[in-house]
């Protein structure tokens, strides 16, 4: 370790060994992969895990463009490796094989017609490096013509078959099959669900992926990561041939990503062994498999470039947008499990591996299923039939889920603060301060300014209504109770007491300095009510006729240390007393 520089953002393994990068030996995944000879795996694993890097390595040590290379693998686990009879088994296949390595990961795009040119792009640059196929007449006039008219912008049906007809010229020359590489193969998809381009690009994609991966007669093996599984059904359609393995899966759970021991032993060479404990706190908490202590690898290399400094460096990383969509935009359900997690609770949810993207606006089961994929959440417990026969059918899996470390805790807490952003978010601070000085004037100043900007961006329906606004709204002004008051007040929400169910109960921790309130959303009904004023009165009402307060009596609070609220929605305009 302190031979080598603990350098962040190094994906080509050539580089990392002959520029002595701190590495991590990972090479025993070429060991797995060869000898579960599936002909297309597939990998998901978080943001941030060594994917690409991984890849590289693979094909640095299967292409013959890296024939005789035995400096890039000599004293690693793969070099060592030896059969029953004492042969180095591994050694004779290093060099061996044409190898087409491709990644998506820059295929980011506001549209069809963009993505479109960014692939060709990729696809293009992948001919350019590969025109000595031209030489040797290896190609007849019409494929000569073919392969010149592969070029940025060429139309979609072109580009689909494009990698399935150069690999069909690599193995001409080569007179070997070729191992095909795509790394972030879901990237452009994640864009196109967000931008609304969804269906032409599963369209696209499942032919890309047919003619390269399942009726390709010149593909030796094929690898794909990314970081979810997008459903068999949208675009590996009738890839029978195809091996998935994901984050809950037990093959390949080391090579991703640092063990403990990796991660303690790292520590101590870099004169940070006093820190583990602390560590395990911030980082730890990824689960592959039934391998659990899983760290990021980004975290833990920043942590040590910084010399010990603790920060949220995976989180922090680009790549959350799509999360903070659906949790922000998400519905009661989703919100509520929010509420629970932020508080180090953890919940069961039946997950299904395969995300359909097309689901995540409506079924909370999708985006816990699309977090876990992500890293976000981590599992606990798996419950099955064979455990529990009343959870359904045969094959039905449960998961009880919670946020995986401290560092993705803070990270939610940030953007959950980001929904209150720009001139909303002082508001919202002020709010915060009225609310505890118990200024009714300043609460309603400040509560119709948050409304005014917030309420938009609470709503998912394209149809929703003004009455609407206010309910997705609450539950997301819960969550940011949580993150501004976390350690003053214990903030539950929806929970019973009394006779009913409060919207939202403050229980301070100190008493001596702080009050508690409970607070009762209502939305003005005009057939029934006058104005905003009624609104508030009714709510009121219904906090003193449910006896919201005897939860907090029985807690031992006198009357008169219980502030009441109603906060009263018309459109988004607000009115509390």
């Amino acid at each position: 370790m302190n031979e080598n520089k603990a350098g962040l953002g190094y994906q080509d393994f050539e580089e990392v060994r002959t520029q002595h990068i701190f590495y991590i030996d990972k090479t025993d995944f070429i060991r797995e992969w060869w000898e579960y000879a599936d002909k297309v795996t597939l990998i998901t694993r978080p943001r941030r895990f060594g994917k690409t890097l991984n890849m590289s390595m693979t094909e640095c040590f299967f292409s013959n463009k890296y024939a005789g290379r035995s400096d890039l693998f000599e004293g690693l686990s793969i070099w060592e490796e030896k059969s029953s009879d004492g042969e180095y088994k591994y050694r004779k296949l290093q060099g061996i094989f044409p190898v087409i390595f491709l990644s998506f990961a820059n295929v980011k795009a506001a549209s069809y017609e963009e993505m479109i040119f960014k692939i060709t792009r990729v696809i293009t640059d992948l001919y350019n490096k590969n025109e000595y196929l031209l030489e040797r007449n290896l190609l007849n006039e019409k494929e000569r013509e073919y392969y010149q008219g592969i070029k940025i912008g060429m139309n979609a049906e072109l580009a689909t078959d494009a990698i399935h007809s150069i690999a069909g010229f690599m193995q001409r020359y080569y007179n070997q099959k070729v191992i095909i590489i795509l790394d972030e193969y879901d990237t452009p998809m994640q864009d196109a669900w967000i931008s609304g381009y969804w269906e032409e690009t599963v369209r696209f994609f499942s032919g890309l992926f047919n003619s390269t991966f399942k009726t390709n007669e010149y593909l030796e093996r094929g690898l794909i990561t990314g970081i979810t599984r997008v459903a068999k059904e949208s675009i590996f359609t009738g890839m029978n041939n195809l091996d998935v393995i994901t984050t809950t899966s037990s093959e390949y759970a080391t090579d991703f990503g640092f063990t403990e021991e990796e991660v303690f032993t790292a520590l101590d060479d870099a004169g940070l062994g006093d820190q583990k404990g602390k560590v395990k706190k911030w980082y730890d908490g990824f689960t592959f498999g039934t391998c659990t202590d899983i760290y990021n690898p980004w975290s833990i290399v920043s942590f040590i470039r910084k010399k010990g400094k603790y920060d949220t460096y995976w989180s922090n990383t680009s790549g959350n947008g799509l999360v903070n969509q659906l949790i922000q935009k998400g519905n009661a359900e989703i919100k509520q499990t929010m509420e629970d997690l932020l508080q180090g609770k953890s919940f069961e949810a039946e997950i299904d591996e395969k995300i359909v993207f097309d689901q995540l606006n409506g079924s909370a089961n999708a985006v816990w299923s699309l977090l876990l994929a992500t890293g976000y959440l981590k599992v606990l417990h798996v419950r099955t039939l064979e455990e529990d026969e009343e959870i359904g059918e045969e094959g039905d899996v449960w998961y009880t889920l919670t946020i995986t470390n401290l560092e993705v805790r803070r990270m939610f807490r940030g953007m959950v603060k980001g929904w209150f952003g720009g001139n909303s978010e002082m508001a919202y601070s002020n709010f915060i301060k009225a609310l505890l000085m118990n200024d009714v004037d300043g609460m309603n100043e400040f509560m119709n300014r948050i409304a005014l900007h917030s309420f938009s961006s609470f709503d998912i329906a394209k149809n929703a209504s003004d009455d609407d606004a206010p309910e997705r709204f609450y539950h997301g002004f819960v969550l940011g109770l949580m993150v501004e008051l976390a350690g003053r007040f214990e903030i539950t929400s929806n929970r019973e007491s009394g006779f009913g169910r409060y919207d939202i109960m403050l229980t301070p921790a100190n008493r001596e300095r702080d009050n508690a309130y409970i607070i009762e959303f209502k939305v003005h009904k005009s057939s029934k009510e006058k104005d905003l004023a009624q609104t508030v009165a009714n709510a009121h009402s219904q906090i003193d006729e449910k006896l919201y307060d005897a939860k907090l009596i029985a807690d031992g609070f006198s009357p008169d240390q219980i502030w009441k609220y109603g906060f009263a929605f018309k459109g988004k305009e607000c009115l509390i007393g």
